[in-house]
């Protein structure tokens, strides 16, 4: 103000509408971030920056909060913390909305689209990244027993009878799940015995199967290890494990602020798919490379910054 003052009339004029101008034109967003957040897992950890970036890129200021659980995470998007996540159709239907029914892709994110617009939050267009549960066995394994399908593993184990073990990694939370393990063997007719079954922490299920320690693991259908350790994802030839499509999920609230995230976040989604996802994992997670730098690679690839 001291300056102002001292300056004449007309340039203190001048002054004060160069401020004016500097002020109308700063971006809204600078003062008002659109916080971006992510679970604590490698995918989540790419998707997050991306998505962070991609929207810099495209004049929106932003605040990145990753490395969250999934609850917490969904926490701060009801309470408002947050204001774009990437969430999985299973997760928001089985977990937070406590729906039991089993539903097909389709149905799954329509009814978490419709649940969850209550809540305000908007489910904007899926991509076609499904991170779901899969079965999978090491290639040269796969490939001398003949088997692409959890039908023809099933059809493998009963051939070769009850004197041959079948060695199967599986993590102590889906072998305990009333929804895990037992209903797959049930639907599948997998004549597992207790001395087939090894519970593992996840992480060691890719080593044992890497290590040729069992022949078959559970693993999820996105992860860079499939690629890394040349494994075999089994096709669920009878539909039996949730779609846990990866969908840009924004607070009802922000995207009225800002109307142009969901042409942005939707353009953003259908460049996205297993097989993108799984290559991007495997940089991070197999070849080392740092999180941020495999996302802009993906965005500069697709044109998209």
């Amino acid at each position: 103000m001291t300056l102002i003052r001292s300056l004449r009339p007309r340039t203190w004029m001048a002054a004060l509408l160069s401020i004016a101008a500097l002020l109308a034109n700063a971006p809204a967003a600078a003062a008002d971030p659109v916080r971006v957040g992510g679970k604590n897992f490698t995918e989540q950890l790419i998707l997050s920056s991306m998505t962070s970036q991609y929207l810099r890129a495209k004049g929106l200021t932003t605040e990145l909060t990753a490395g969250l659980g999934s609850t917490l995470m969904r926490q701060a998007m009801e309470s408002g913390q947050l204001d774009v996540v990437w969430d999985y159709t299973g997760t928001a239907l089985i977990v937070f909305n406590r729906v039991e029914e089993k539903l097909d892709a389709e149905q799954s994110y329509a009814r978490v689209k419709a649940l969850d617009a209550a809540k305000g939050l908007v489910w904007l267009q899926p991509s076609t990244i499904n991170n779901t549960y899969a079965l999978a066995m090491p290639r040269h394994r796969a490939e001398a027993a003949g088997v692409s399908s959890l039908s023809e593993l099933a059809d493998k184990i009963r051939a070769d009878g009850e004197d041959k073990r079948h060695a199967f990694a599986v993590d102590m939370e889906f072998a305990a799940r009333p929804d895990g393990l037992e209903p797959l063997k049930a639907a599948y007719g997998l004549p597992w015995t207790r001395r087939d079954v090894i519970q593992l922490d996840p992480g060691l299920v890719y080593t044992a199967l890497r290590n040729d320690q069992v022949q078959t693991g559970l693993v999820y259908a996105t992860d860079g290890r499939v690629k890394g350790f040349d494994l075999v994802l089994l096709r669920d030839d009878k539909g039996f494990f949730p779609a846990y499509q990866a969908v840009p999920v924004v607070r009802k609230a922000v995207l009225d602020a800002h109307p142009q995230l969901a042409e942005l976040l939707n353009a953003l989604a259908a460049a996205l798919d297993n097989a993108s996802m799984t290559e991007m994992n495997y940089r991070v997670d197999i070849e080392q490379k740092p999180v941020d730098a495999v996302a802009a690679d993906f965005l500069r690839q697709h044109g998209l910054i």
